[in-house]
């Protein structure tokens, strides 16, 4: 004897046929596991920082870097990134995406929902071999600087932004936070990336460089130099300045905070003419880091000492 299907508890609800399956709505797509670590790595108010799970976390993560890069910076958007809105790279697939959410962001209608208003892009040295190397060897000669630490765990940083309307020093502390937190459970010994100065003209960034250059050069064990094919002419760069003090408020906030944990930076720049940047290299050792940041990165305790 077959079966009706129950009566619908709606009134003037049509019941669904007997047996129709109606499967849960998916879920996103998983791209990794977090490699041990919590989804969230800490939070500030409604600010939380975390580790992206899903491409549609690192979706968002591209058009937030599309916004910073593109539309408010200078940088030239090839035919995909035009069309996708986002700022796409093949080394997104393989590096780990730190997040900061804002969980009281309201959208344009009024309604409260959860947005992404920072970014930071993780590549591990052994995700690194999976795709041919790291990011900056592009610009930078970095093969001999790991040949000299075969013995060590490389991390690159790299696409790091914050939404104009959320730059304070809570999102930066939150990054910075995750970043220790990662540092700490994949055990790396290293940290080196890529930090940018405005505009192609090497030159207009004389003084800013020649700092760099005599008061937080890499030590010969750490040095590692801009690519023959890509380094800028150092005309004017070589240039002795009288007083270094007035030069560190020319630098870009990034370029900061890295000089503050105790960053030190390769010899040269390179000119990325589709960001429309100079960049120079850091390198931070781990074991360099100044102690009292490796507490208040630790600590669950709000951060401040970064956005002096």
């Amino acid at each position: 004897m077959s079966q009706q299907a129950p009566a619908s508890p709606l009134r003037g609800h049509r019941p669904f046929p007997a047996g129709l399956f109606f499967p849960p709505l998916p879920r996103p797509a998983a791209i990794r596991d977090t490699g041990g670590l919590p989804n969230s790595l800490g939070r500030m108010g409604s600010l939380e920082v975390r580790l992206a799970t899903s491409k549609k976390d690192i979706r968002k993560a591209q058009k937030l870097r599309f916004k910073v890069f593109y539309r408010d910076g200078g940088a030239k958007a090839d035919p995909r990134a035009a069309l996708t809105q986002r700022d796409i790279c093949p080394f997104d697939k393989v590096c780990d995406h730190l997040l900061v959410v804002d969980h009281a962001a309201v959208n344009r209608f009024g309604r409260r929902k959860p947005k992404v208003v920072g970014v930071y892009r993780l590549l591990r040295q052994d995700k690194a071999r999976e795709i041919g190397g790291f990011y900056s060897a592009g610009e930078f000669d970095i093969e001999p600087l790991l040949n000299r630490h075969v013995d060590k765990r490389f991390l690159e940083l790299g696409r790091s932004c914050v939404h104009p309307d959320w730059r304070s020093k809570r999102v930066l502390e939150l990054l910075w936070r995750g970043i220790w937190t990662h540092v700490r459970h994949h055990r790396i010994d290293v940290l080196i990336g890529c930090a940018s100065l405005p505009g192609t003209d090497p030159i207009a960034h004389a003084k800013v460089l020649r700092f760099l250059a005599t008061e937080a050069a890499a030590c010969e064990q750490w040095r590692a130099s801009a690519r023959a094919d890509r380094r800028a002419p150092s005309m004017g760069i070589d240039t002795a300045l009288p007083d270094m003090a007035p030069i560190r408020t020319l630098l870009p906030p990034l370029v900061k905070g890295y000089l503050r944990v105790g960053a030190k930076f390769g010899d040269g720049a390179v000119v990325d003419r589709q960001f429309g940047t100079t960049d120079v290299l850091v390198i931070m050792p781990v074991a360099e880091i100044d102690p009292r940041y490796k507490t208040y990165f630790t600590a669950a305790a709000p951060l401040d000492i970064l956005a002096a």
